[in-house]
């Protein structure tokens, strides 16, 4: 007897796994009003020079220190530069510092974290005594020092001692918690199973450790981008950061601006606001994303 069997193959039904990104509109809207401000953010600093309505390097003499209107929505600074074309600029340097010193710190931090909790023993002693090192130090004051030692070099237009000064406060911070995720991770059945297999360390840390630790380090790496603008900003009104001309909001803060808060507190305003904005759209949208991802905060 043969049977008729269906040639058509019958497809799964997806309707009960809504899209990801629809879930997290709706569990987390918070979270995606961040998200927006970040892409606000992003689409500013990558169109610049299309969004900007003027040159943000160019002096005008004629507008020094005029308050906000509709030529200058955010009034100018005291060489008559556009404080908003100067704010649109500085968000693509805000981004770039940012998120490569948050991915550079969250990366080394993750590789540290994961080889500290697979080797364990006297690696694992080594790696926790210099992450101890690291974390006496405040983030600003280890970036300070930094920076203030190895002075500036650029690549390619970016200051890659800055980018270094703020990433290694990172490190040992990332470090910890992935180390704590990666511990729980090793003690798991399918782990010993591996090791019995003969399976090689790095076959064993790429295909069953780091998957398992992706969802902190990424919440991490969302976290510590705000930290890292805010450390920049740091820097560069102290004067160690980004240098003049380049627009940078912690550079919009320093100088003239501090001389002219009477007469044009714009100067300040506008600089401030842009930096807490970007700071809180990032803190809350790492926080959502925690919730999101992390089951333990599941409903």
């Amino acid at each position: 007897m043969t049977l008729a069997l269906p040639t058509t193959p019958v497809k799964a039904d997806d309707t009960r796994q809504p899209h990801a990104v629809l879930e997290f509109i709706r569990q987390q809207p918070l979270g995606a009003i961040s998200f927006v401000i970040i892409f606000i953010m992003m689409f500013a600093g990558v169109f610049s020079n299309l969004v900007s309505p003027y040159d943000p390097l160019a002096i005008d003499f004629a507008s020094i220190l005029s308050a906000p209107s509709i030529d200058h929505w955010c009034g100018t600074d005291a060489y008559g530069r556009d404080i908003c074309s100067r704010l649109i600029y500085g968000s693509r340097t805000a981004l770039v510092i940012g998120f490569t010193s948050s991915f550079v710190g969250s990366t080394l931090g993750a590789i540290l974290g994961i080889a500290s909790a697979y080797f364990g023993g006297r690696i694992d002693n080594i790696i926790q005594r210099f992450v101890d090192i690291l974390l006496a130090f405040p983030l600003i004051v280890l970036a300070l020092v930094v920076v203030a030692s190895f002075g500036r070099t650029k690549l390619g237009g970016i200051d890659v001692n800055l980018i270094l000064a703020i990433a290694i406060p990172i490190i040992p911070r990332v470090t910890r918690v992935v180390r704590a995720a990666a511990l729980s991770v090793r003690v798991m059945p399918y782990v010993d199973a591996a090791r019995a297999a003969g399976y090689s360390h790095s076959r064993i840390i790429f295909r069953h450790m780091a998957p398992n630790v992706v969802a902190p380090y990424l919440i991490m790496l969302t976290a510590f981008i705000a930290q890292a603008i805010l450390a920049e900003a740091s820097l560069s009104f102290l004067g160690l950061g980004v240098t003049e001309p380049t627009a940078a909001w912690g550079l919009m803060l320093s100088g003239n601006a501090a001389d002219f808060y009477r007469e044009a507190p714009w100067m300040i305003l506008f600089p401030g606001v842009a930096i807490s904005l970007a700071v809180f759209a990032f803190n809350l949208f790492g926080d959502s994303l925690r919730d999101f991802l992390d089951p333990r905060f599941k409903v």
